[in-house]
């Protein structure tokens, strides 16, 4: 990692962290756990693998390293516990398609709010590369929207703010490790769900679906996803998750055989392209500023 560029550090790392996210329908879909229990073991299962890494990895320094997350780091666990549950709340109350245009706002709402509140305006290539792909977005989920519920569609608004600020944030506070804060962020969750679920017990294929999915699709990601904004702008870093969009139906698709629709195809090529392309020209454009 230490030849590559920022860009390429933050690309991989983002790339790296959505991907391992993707399955992460699957094994929801494959899951029979209540859907608080599940935001439950979500938060705490997480909080514990990381907090043994972050343990190993600083070993006597890791209060010194929790205490220097400082006012960011406090934004960071109020920003980053609120849209963990929010997400929860707008799916439970609205149309799954809804909360998850909503959430496909969070590169332009990132992109925003870097410009607003860290100057970093974003190129043409990135503005050209979020219309392109918020639009393919709505082409997936055109058929499948609905007027909904007001209060899920905007539980699922707050999500998309959440993960625009997350990424600010943590691009705002690059020089400070703020993987601690997103960990006292998981016990936060973990905690507010703990009233509202009915029956903790794990049974059957739980035992292995819900420990596999918190520790790969929850665990790593959010820590590559927490570090990646300290190398690219918090726009770009959001831009991948939108590869779940398409890459997640296709995980159902080959295990469940539930077939994505045409538009999920065709909509997900398009947004596959488009941030493959916007990677490669970024990365190509700082490489020319080395040389």
């Amino acid at each position: 990692m230490s030849n590559l560029t920022n860009q390429q550090k933050g690309s991989l790392m983002a790339f790296i962290g959505v991907m391992f996210i993707t399955p992460d329908s699957l094994l929801i879909r494959l899951s029979n756990i209540e859907t608080w229990g599940m935001l439950f073991y979500r938060g705490a299962i997480p909080f514990v693998v990381v907090l043994i890494g972050l343990l190993l990895f600083y070993k006597n320094n890791f209060l010194k390293a929790l205490f220097k997350i400082g006012y960011p780091g406090i934004f960071y666990i109020i920003s980053f516990s609120i849209c963990n549950i929010t997400f929860i709340i707008s799916i439970q109350n609205t149309n799954v398609a809804n909360t998850l245009l909503m959430v496909a706002l969070a590169p332009m709402l990132s992109a925003i709010l870097g410009a607003i509140f860290l100057k970093e305006k974003p190129d043409n290539k990135t503005w050209l590369a979020i219309i392109i792909t918020f639009i393919a977005c709505v082409y997936i989920f055109y058929d499948s929207l609905s007027l909904g519920n007001f209060y899920g569609d905007m539980f699922g608004l707050i999500t998309s703010f959440g993960l625009a600020c997350n990424a600010n944030i943590a691009r705002y506070a690059k020089t400070i490790d703020l993987v601690p804060a997103a960990v006292i962020g998981k016990s936060c969750v973990a905690i507010f769900a703990f009233f509202f679920v009915k029956d903790f017990a794990l049974v059957g294929n739980d035992l292995f679906y819900i420990p596999l999915m918190c520790v790969m699709c929850v665990a790593i990601p959010f820590v590559l996803v927490t570090i990646a904004p300290r190398f690219i702008t918090a726009a770009e870093v959001n831009l991948f998750f939108l590869l779940e969009t398409i890459l997640g139906p296709i995980w159902v698709w080959m295990v469940i055989k539930e077939q994505p629709s045409n538009e999920t195809i065709y909509g997900g090529i398009v947004i596959i392209i488009t941030i493959a392309i916007h990677s490669l020209l970024a990365i190509k454009k700082t490489q020319t500023k080395t040389t």
